[in-house]
C-alpha cells in the first residue's frame, strides 16, 4: 500500500500589530522590511498632532497610526527627521574627539538604527488591494505589489511605517527610469532596473574593472568563453560580460528578489541568448573560464535584511567564494574577485589575512587592478568615515588556480 506523502508545513501566520480604535479591538498585517517588531503601544494620530507631541511619543516607544491627510503626514515624517538630526548648540561647538574608525562606524550604525526605529514609529494602514484610505494618498499599488507580490487575502489589511511606503515608492520609480551603465553601452540599451531590495548598481568603478580587465582565453578545443556570476544581484556584471562577447554566462543568487531582478534586466537587454540566471548557494554545476564575484565588503552582521549587499557576517561569503572557486575553474581559467579596501581601512581585515585567504584556498594572484572610488561620499568631508573612505581602493583580483609541485 502507497504511503501518503506528508503534508507541507502551513505557512507561518502573518505577524499583526493590534490598537483600540472607537473602542474597540483592530488589528491588521504588520510589516517591517527592518524586520522591526510591531510596537506595544499604538495611538491614532491625525492632522492636530503637534510634531513636538508626536516626535516626544515616538521617542519613548508609542508607534502613531496616522488618520489624518495622506501629505500632513509627510510633512509630520519631515518635522520628525529634522528633530532627530537636530544638533545642541553646545555639542555644534565641541569638537568630536578623535576615535578609532571602527568605533566611528559603529556609532554611525548605531545613530542609523535608532534613527530608523525612531521615524519608522508614524504608521500608514493598507487596504487589501493596497490602496491607501486616507484624504490625497497616491497610488502606491504598483510599488507595493513590485516589493510585497501580489495581494493575499480579501480584507487582509496591512500597517506599514510611512517611511518604508515612501522608500518603496521611491524604489519602484528607480525601478521604472532605471540606472544608466556607461559600460553597457550607448543609450538607451543600457540601463539596469533596480528592484525593492535589490542593491542599485551605484558604484560604476567596479564595472569599469570588469568591462576592461583582459578575459582569459576559452580552453583548448572551445570558440567561446563560459562564465559565472556569483551573487549577480540586478545581473549587471552578466550583462557587462555578455556585452564584451562571452558566449555563456550563468548568474546565480539566492535571493527571490534578485534572481526575479535579474531575470528582468537580461530580457530586457537582449541577452537571454547567452545569460541564463538560476538560483543557487554561490556555483553553479561544472567548470568556468571566468568566475566572478562582488561579494559585500565589510564583514560585519547586517542591521536588516536590506543591508545584506553591504554587510556579511564574518565575510562569509567571501570565504565561501575562494574556497570553492578552485574546483569550478576550467584548465587555465580565472576568478575575479572585486572587493574595496575599506574594510582593511577600518580595521576590520589586514591585507595579510585576505593574501592568506587566497594561499589557504590554494590560488594565487595573477595581477590586480586597482581604480579610486567616483561616488560622492569619497570627497565628503562631513561623512563619519572620510578619512577611510579618502584612501578606499577598488581592486579587481584576477586569482588563478595555485600549481601544486609534486617534487
Amino acid at each position: 500500500m502507497p504511503l501518503t506523502p506528508p503534508a507541507a508545513p502551513p505557512k507561518p501566520s502573518p505577524v499583526e500589530i493590534h490598537w483600540l480604535e472607537a473602542g474597540l479591538p483592530c488589528s491588521a498585517r504588520w510589516r517591517s522590511e527592518r524586520g522591526a517588531a510591531p510596537a506595544q503601544r499604538v495611538l491614532l494620530v491625525d492632522d492636530t498632532t503637534p510634531a513636538d507631541s508626536a516626535f516626544k511619543m515616538a521617542c519613548e516607544g508609542t508607534a502613531l497610526l496616522w488618520r489624518g491627510d495622506f501629505q500632513n503626514a509627510r510633512h509630520l515624517l519631515q518635522a520628525m527627521a529634522r528633530r532627530a538630526d537636530q544638533v545642541t548648540p553646545r555639542k555644534r561647538k565641541k569638537t568630536p574627539p578623535a576615535m578609532p574608525l571602527i568605533e566611528a562606524l559603529n556609532q554611525h550604525r548605531q545613530a542609523q538604527a535608532q534613527r530608523a526605529r525612531l521615524l519608522g514609529m508614524l504608521l500608514i494602514e493598507v487596504n487589501a488591494d493596497y490602496s491607501i484610505p486616507l484624504r490625497r494618498a497616491p497610488d502606491f499599488r504598483a510599488a507595493c505589489t513590485e516589493a510585497w507580490g501580489a495581494p493575499e487575502l480579501p480584507g487582509d489589511k496591512s500597517v506599514v511605517s510611512l517611511r518604508e511606503l515612501l522608500g518603496i515608492h521611491s524604489a519602484h520609480e528607480w525601478q521604472r527610469v532605471g540606472v544608466e551603465i556607461p559600460a553597457l553601452g550607448e543609450p538607451p540599451h543600457n540601463r539596469i532596473h533596480p528592484h525593492y531590495g535589490v542593491f542599485s548598481p551605484i558604484r560604476g568603478e567596479y564595472l569599469q574593472l570588469v568591462a576592461t580587465a583582459h578575459l582569459p582565453k576559452p580552453p583548448k578545443g572551445q570558440d567561446q568563453l563560459t562564465a559565472f556570476d556569483i551573487g549577480t544581484g540586478t545581473g549587471v556584471l552578466a550583462a557587462v560580460l555578455a556585452r564584451r562577447g562571452v558566449g555563456k554566462i550563468v548568474a546565480t543568487d539566492t535571493d527571490p528578489r534578485a534572481l526575479a531582478c535579474a531575470r528582468s534586466n537580461i530580457t530586457q537587454l537582449g541577452l537571454e541568448p547567452q545569460v541564463s540566471v538560476v538560483e543557487a548557494d554561490l556555483f553553479p554545476p561544472g567548470l568556468a573560464s571566468l568566475i566572478v564575484c562582488n561579494p559585500p565588503w565589510l564583514p560585519l552582521r547586517p542591521g536588516s535584511p536590506l543591508e545584506r549587499a553591504v554587510y556579511d557576517e564574518d565575510g562569509r561569503m567571501l570565504r565561501g567564494f575562494l574556497q570553492g572557486l578552485r574546483a569550478h575553474l576550467a584548465a587555465k581559467g580565472e576568478g575575479w574577485l572585486i572587493l574595496s579596501n575599506l574594510a582593511e581601512l577600518l580595521g576590520l581585515r589586514t591585507r595579510d589575512d585576505l593574501l592568506a585567504l587566497f594561499e589557504r584556498s590554494n590560488l594565487r594572484v595573477v595581477s590586480r587592478i586597482d581604480a579610486r572610488p567616483l561616488h560622492p561620499k569619497a570627497s565628503d568631508a562631513s561623512d563619519p568615515l572620510h578619512q577611510a573612505r579618502a584612501k578606499e581602493v577598488t581592486s579587481l583580483w584576477r586569482l588563478a588556480a595555485l600549481t601544486v609541485s609534486n617534487t
